[in-house]
C-alpha cells in the first residue's frame, strides 16, 4: 500500500477545560487542548491530539502553517488513506 499525504484544515482551543478532538469550526477540524498558546505547547498539543484521534504517529503530521495562529494547515502521511479519511470524517461530523 503506497504512503498519501492529505492535507486538512485544524482550528485549535488552548487552554480548554475539556481536551479532545472533533466537531467543526469554520470548516476546519476543532481541537481542544488544555494546554495555553505559550512557547508552542498548545500547537504540540494539537497536532499529538490529532495524530491519536486519526490513528498515525506524532511523526506523520506535519504542521504547514499557522504556527501563531488558532487556524493552523497541516499535512497528514497515512499509509491507509481510506481509514484517515472515514476517521477525519467521523470526526468532524461528531459521529
Amino acid at each position: 500500500m503506497s504512503e498519501r499525504t492529505l492535507r486538512l484544515s485544524i482550528r485549535v482551543r488552548p487552554g480548554s477545560a475539556r481536551a479532545g478532538v472533533g466537531g467543526q469550526y469554520a470548516r476546519a477540524l476543532l481541537v481542544r487542548v488544555h494546554e495555553r498558546a505559550v512557547d508552542n505547547k498548545a500547537t504540540e498539543a494539537a497536532l499529538a491530539a490529532v495524530a491519536e484521534a486519526l490513528g498515525v504517529r506524532r511523526g506523520d503530521i506535519t504542521l504547514v502553517t499557522g504556527a501563531t495562529s488558532r487556524h493552523k494547515v497541516i499535512e497528514v502521511r497515512a499509509d491507509d488513506e481510506a481509514a484517515v479519511r472515514q476517521r477525519l470524517a467521523e470526526l468532524l461530523t461528531g459521529h
